[in-house]
């Protein structure tokens, strides 16, 4: 059991840096093989849409068909999808493979691996761990997503100054993030039989079954549309389009976005574990809405910044408490389902969250498309999360796990 726990941290880290690297390189090499600002979000919401219909279908039929051999069919996908990504520069191409492949153009977790993950660690660790063993999840992902953006930036610059044209160098780590999906591979194979689910509940109690849920279907609904809202506001200002913003905005090269989302992961991973010591003292709810509201009004603040410096500071500020909310999220999921309905809660939610981030990339892109616009994603993702926050304390603040 303990070996597998450092396979699924292992598969966490590998995974989340290449979508660190891919969350910066990605909406620039899509701008310098030629489309347009619309294009350009266009793909990205196919690449979200795509990755909540595959989840869809892995996710709700881990349990059933197995857990691990799921994480084998993504992490194929993933290369797969790497490697057609980089070999075809035809738009409406680039579309289809976005929506088939796995990718992640905001530097998290997408795709099938998270839910599946989260629902074998919850049943490889101790309950009252839950929420520990996931803070540190989320900074190995952090680390892994702020090395990777670094990384990327630096490789992207080295290879440029090689002597290859931008989109050359990008399609190098394309390349690259094709060549983790076949590590993943590789790891997952090496998973034991202690992650696949335990026996279903609701086939030996006689209870009706839908999407791999029974008992929690009301509460794992009501979640999902929060999540889906949540999401939605995320999506305006995902990593890639962040990347793009303080690249108009501000002229930042490929090196210092590099640097800029190193720091801002690295932050976010380190402030996750607070929450689990905040999560102890008053609760995995009311942690999720006191640490989330204040990020999102920072995050309103982030384009009314006159300089490069003064935006910086108040987007790495937002970063030390936006995280916070992730672990103890994804506990309170966990902690409020049967065991057999982990895999598809986790993935049921996680669906919810794809879908709708998967709107709002096309719609930031027309918004940054003007000039006097550009600053408008940052608005409306940080009003509309405040709104998920106040909905998420008014709809769930009575419904506690047993542990509280």
């Amino acid at each position: 059991m303990k070996s597998d726990v450092v396979i699924l941290f292992t598969s966490r880290g590998a995974r989340l840096f290449a979508y660190g690297f891919l969350s910066v390189i990605l909406a620039l090499y899509l701008d310098s093989i030629g489309l347009s600002k619309r294009a350009i979000g266009l793909v990205l919401t196919f690449a979200l849409i795509g990755d909540a219909l595959v989840s869809l279908w892995i996710t709700t039929t881990a349990d059933r068909l197995g857990r691990r051999r799921m994480l084998i069919a993504g992490a194929l996908l993933m290369a797969a999808g790497g490697a057609a990504f980089a070999s075809t520069t035809n738009p409406a191409l680039l579309m289809v493979i976005a929506a088939v492949g796995v990718f992640s153009p905001s530097g998290h977790e997408v795709g099938p691996f998270l839910s599946i993950e989260q629902a074998s660690l919850s049943q490889l660790v101790a309950a009252d761990r839950r929420t520990h063993v996931f803070a540190r999840y989320v900074l190995t992902g952090s680390f892994a997503t702020a090395a990777g953006a670094l990384a990327g930036g630096a490789a992207a610059g080295a290879l440029q100054r090689a002597g290859l044209d931008e989109a050359a160098a990008y399609r190098v780590l394309l390349w690259a993030y094709a060549g983790f999906g076949l590590v993943l591979t590789a790891l997952f194979l090496r998973l034991s039989r202690s992650i696949e689910a335990p026996p279903a509940r609701a086939i030996s109690q006689g209870m009706k079954t839908r999407f791999g849920l029974h008992r929690s279907r009301g509460a794992v609904v009501h979640l999902s549309a929060l999540f889906a809202l949540d999401s939605f506001a995320g999506g305006f200002i995902i990593q890639s389009l962040l990347a793009l913003w303080f690249h108009l905005r501000f002229g930042f090269d490929i090196a210092s976005l590099g640097a800029l989302f190193f720091a801002a992961n690295v932050i976010a991973g380190v402030s996750a574990l607070f929450a689990a010591r905040i999560a102890a003292r008053i609760g995995l709810v009311n942690t999720m809405v006191v640490t989330h509201l204040p990020s999102n009004v920072l995050l309103c603040v982030v384009p009314l910044m006159p300089t490069a410096t003064a935006a910086v500071v108040v987007l790495l500020s937002r970063y030390t408490i936006s995280q916070m909310d992730v672990p103890t999220r994804q506990s309170y999921t966990m902690a409020i389902v049967d065991p057999d309905e982990r895999s598809a809660a986790a993935g049921i939610t996680g669906i919810a969250r794809s879908v709708g981030a998967s709107v709002s990339p096309a719609l930031s892109g027309m918004l940054m498309a003007s000039t006097s616009l550009l600053g408008a994603p940052f608005f409306l993702a940080g009003g509309l999360k405040i709104v998920y926050d106040l909905l998420v304390y008014r709809g769930f603040k009575a419904h506690k796990p047993r542990a509280e």
